[in-house]
């Protein structure tokens, strides 16, 4: 027993100056490296303290204990000046050490001998080692970035402008509910106080599933409609279906058989469009009819009875969305939004794949009757005087190429008679010296155009001369506010730098504050140029810039890690020029804001959304470099630009064991007033269970991308975040109120209706984002209160 003893007694203390001379190595070579780089001395010296420390263990000097002791007490104070009282960004940096720390204390760590000692003492390790983690335990009912508060619930307008044509209460006609895009339902069945009762009602599976050829990003991110007794969604491979309400039973499936083209930088679809045509005698067919965007570039009309193709329309159903384009490369322009369908027209806009080709499909918006699919107009940005349409069958006429697109959801004010579009930008993205004036004006904005004639007639942009992909990626809101000047149309737009501009959605002007401030300045690219000054709001969810010390990792090695990253790209704040060596985005081409956009609530006048805040790192590559490198895999990654000089490397910050490299929350969600622009709240959303290796539910504050639906009763549905959860939260003040496991990634919109007993659903599509690594899927998921559900909503 004795030999065993000094077997274990020698096991234990070889592990434990291994660890310790491997942790300080680390530390003392990286820190080095970081103070090369004008980083933090702390590692440096903290690596120099522990090969100290690992040198004391080996001799059995008993100041070794006392020398780590100290250096524990350094290291807490360092911690609390750099990081607060906060427990996240403290475990960082006193996990291990209190680890170590604990195990130095076990005497069978310090000494070589069954009987007798020399070495060390142990308690003062122990003692400082239990203090760093009370402290850090302290720090744990505190959140970085949180704002407490709760949202004034008063009705503001008694009854609201829900759209020029606005649905039944028990309806949902266009992807935001409405061609205002408010993601608003009037239906109140469904409240914080009986929502403990919401259960399944029925699932269904569309069979669209993802599959092994398909490009990265395919995703599953679509609103159904609900008109009379019927749901009409889309799947990733634009099928399109028909379901009753009342069960999810199949009434009819279309396949346009758009194939797959690996040349495609996203495969979805985010919902179809519907028209009713008030000319239609006796409901023939095709009287109501939807319309698809098909991966393939084509617009199919379809009858909303039957499914079948409506024969009066384009090519028998079938418009080519080619016609005209300037460049026609296999899977560079498709629409993954669904059309506008307003004052009789479908209005057709779509996504233009990113960095692939200087020489790329223009960006052109183009309105159709919804009858017969003739052209009526088409505004080009690059050519935006001229909206007479071109003829399609002339090949000589094209439009402008790579000129900047919408690939987001618009909106339309009919009274108005204008239709609102979220602009991006000019391919390739980080390259602006290919730019017309009239490309730089009217990309990374939001455009009012003239339903009757597509001329444009307001703009207001939100990012000047775009270096950072910052396109405007979501459905404006509409809605009416009760301001100090009376009741004003408003339009609400958030962007990808997370300021959320509140618009007077007649000519443009900022209801809220806004206004311009200096940018960061200086390129290394020859005929670069870079903006002075970069247009704000004072509604806004911008991050704070990132400092070295808001670096980020499971230990203070990979942290260190990430310092080192970020000293050596080159990061002034927002929008820091692209550059050679890589420049830090943040916020992120993720963006603050995605497609999801916000829900909007009419009467009490307030919005709902999910700030996300995830960094990117964007590298231009000279051509010269390309070579043997795999190229034109997505949106992200290394993308050509063919016919440029420099391709570009988009990808997350991340640390090297594929971590953000910024402190979390990494996602939350957020509530504001929009007659004030004040903040109520925000707080961290979403848990790690998906991502962690241990499925341990940890509310961290997870990145998302999706939209909420907001709704009279006072309760916001989303899912959207990483984990595969679907959630419901109380409007007043964003507490989750029903947190339910959902078979896939909830990354769509969802919505909400009555069904045939008046009673109210909401469902979800769940299917999965291939981008961010979600459990793909094929569900439709509806939900309803047990046990009655209250009165009809009438």
């Amino acid at each position: 027993m004795a030999a065993l003893s000094v077997a274990c007694g020698w096991v234990m203390r070889v592990t434990t100056l291994g660890l310790f001379l491997l942790f300080g190595l680390a530390l003392a070579v990286g820190g080095g490296w970081l103070l090369a780089l004008r980083g933090s001395a702390f590692y440096l010296l903290s690596g120099l303290t522990l090969l100290w420390v690992s040198w004391g263990l080996w001799r059995h000097r008993r100041w070794a204990g006392w020398l780590y002791a100290a250096w524990l007490l350094v290291l807490l104070a360092w911690s609390l000046w750099e990081a607060g009282l906060y427990w996240w960004p403290l475990a960082t940096r006193l996990g291990v050490p209190v680890l170590l720390g604990l195990l130095l204390a076990l005497p069978a760590a310090r000494r070589s001998a069954p009987r007798g000692y020399t070495g060390p003492a142990g308690w003062p390790v122990l003692a400082t080692s239990l203090l760093l983690a009370a402290v850090a335990l302290a720090g744990i009912p505190r959140h970085l970035h949180e704002i407490r508060g709760t949202l004034p619930m008063t009705a503001i307008a008694v009854a609201p402008a829900l759209g020029d044509d606005a649905p039944p209460p028990g309806e949902w006609h266009a992807y935001g509910r409405s061609d205002y895009g408010q993601r608003y339902s009037p239906l109140a069945q469904i409240t914080p106080a009986n929502i403990g009762r919401l259960q399944p009602a029925w699932q269904m599976r569309t069979g669209d599933m993802r599959l092994p050829q398909d490009v990265g990003e395919t995703t599953y991110e679509a609103t159904p409609l609900k008109i009379g007794d019927t749901l009409y969604l889309c799947t990733p491979h634009s099928w399109a279906l028909a379901l009753d309400a009342d069960t999810g039973a199949v009434r009819w499936r279309f396949d346009p058989g758009a194939g797959m083209e690996p040349q495609r930088q996203h495969q979805s679809c985010r919902g179809l469009s519907w028209f009713a045509d008030p000319a239609a005698a006796n409901g023939g067919a095709c009287a109501t009819r939807v319309f698809l965007a098909s991966a393939d570039a084509k617009l199919h009309a379809l009858d909303a009875a039957s499914g079948r193709h409506c024969e009066d329309f384009a090519d028998h159903g079938v418009l080519d969305l080619t016609h005209n384009m300037p460049f026609k490369q296999a899977g560079y322009y498709y629409s993954t939004s669904p059309p506008l369908v307003a004052a009789g027209k479908v209005i057709v806009a779509g996504a233009v794949n990113d960095n692939y080709a200087v020489d790329s499909p223009s960006g052109v918006i183009r309105a159709y009757d919804a009858r017969s699919g003739a052209l009526l107009w088409n505004w080009d940005s690059g050519n935006p005087a001229h909206t007479a349409p071109l003829d399609p069958a002339d090949p000589a006429q094209v439009y402008t190429a790579s000129s900047p697109n919408s690939w987001a959801v618009a909106s339309a004010d009919e009274a108005l008679g204008l239709a609102y579009f979220p602009m991006g930008n000019r391919t390739p993205d980080q390259l602006g010296m290919y730019r017309s004036p009239a490309e730089e004006k009217y990309a990374s904005s939001v455009v009012a155009l003239d339903l009757a004639s597509g001329q444009a007639r307001w703009v207001h942009q939100f990012v000047h001369h775009d270096l950072w992909d910052m396109d405007t990626p979501a459905q404006p809101s509409l809605l009416d506010l009760d301001l100090p000047q009376g009741r004003t149309p408003a339009l609400v737009i958030p962007t990808k730098q997370g300021d959320v501009y509140v618009l007077d959605r007649r000519d443009g002007r900022a209801l809220l504050p806004a206004g311009e401030r200096a940018a960061p300045q200086g390129t290394e690219i020859p005929g670069q140029t870079v903006a002075a000054r970069q247009p704000y709001s004072a509604l806004s969810f911008e991050p704070p810039p990132l400092r070295e010390a808001d670096m980020w990792g499971a230990s203070l090695v990979d942290q260190m890690l990430c310092r080192i990253q970020f000293r050596r790209l080159r990061y002034e704040g927002r929008y820091t020029p692209p550059s050679l060596r890589g420049s830090l985005v943040y916020p992120g081409n993720f963006g603050t804001f995605n497609w999801g956009g916000v829900a909007v609530d009419p009467q009490r006048q307030v919005m709902f959304g999910m700030p996300t805040y995830l960094a990117f790192v964007s590298t231009l590559v000279p051509r010269a470099q390309l070579q043997g490198q795999a190229m034109n895999t997505g949106e992200h990654g290394l993308n050509e630009n063919k016919g440029a000089d420099y391709a570009v490397e988009l990808k997350p910050f991340m640390s090297p064991i594929g971590v953000p490299c910024q402190v979390p929350p990494w996602g939350t969600i957020a509530a504001a007033d929009l007659r004030t622009g004040k903040i109520a709240y925000q707080y961290r959303n979403g848990s790690i269970r998906d991502l962690s290796p241990v499925p341990v539910p940890i509310r961290l504050g997870v990145p998302g991308i999706g939209g909420p639906l907001l709704t009279a009763g006072g309760v916001v549905f989303m899912a959207a975040a990483v984990d595969d959860n679907f959630r419901a939260y109380d409007l007043a003040s964003g507490k989750v109120l029903w947190n339910v496991r959902i078979p896939a990634g909830g990354q769509a919109t969802p919505m909400t209706y009555l069904d045939s007993q008046g009673r109210q659903m909401v469902l979800l599509v769940a299917g999965g984002h291939g981008s961010i690594g979600t459990r793909p899927g094929d569900y439709v998921l509806a939900y309803r209160l047990e046990n009655g559900s209250g009165r009809r909503n009438e």
